[in-house]
């Protein structure tokens, strides 16, 4: 079943710059793994240090194959210092169980 992830993170001021570059070389990340479907980055309209990564993979098991990757584990570390609060990440199956 197809899985969207909601990844949600308020940078520190004067970070827009270094969180672009990372954001953009997570994407390129998740597009080298197996069951990446597509992903697209929102600020918010009236804090654009408020960043949310919208991305869909084919699976619950692909998304978690990704996020446990040395390699997004690795960025997110590199994220912490220019974060605040931490990153926080939902996954949704798409429709409703019944």
């Amino acid at each position: 079943m197809v899985v969207k992830v909601i990844i949600k993170r308020t940078f520190k001021e004067g970070n827009q710059k270094e969180a672009a570059r990372m954001l953009i070389q997570a994407r390129n990340n998740a597009m080298q793994c197996d069951g990446y479907i597509s992903s697209e980055t929102l600020s918010n309209c009236d804090n654009p240090d408020e960043i949310v990564v919208l991305s869909m993979w084919e699976s619950r098991k692909d998304w978690w194959r990704y996020k446990d990757s040395p390699a997004r584990r690795n960025l997110e570390r590199e994220f912490e210092p220019l974060i605040e609060g931490g990153t926080r990440t939902t996954a949704y199956d798409m429709g409703m169980k019944r």
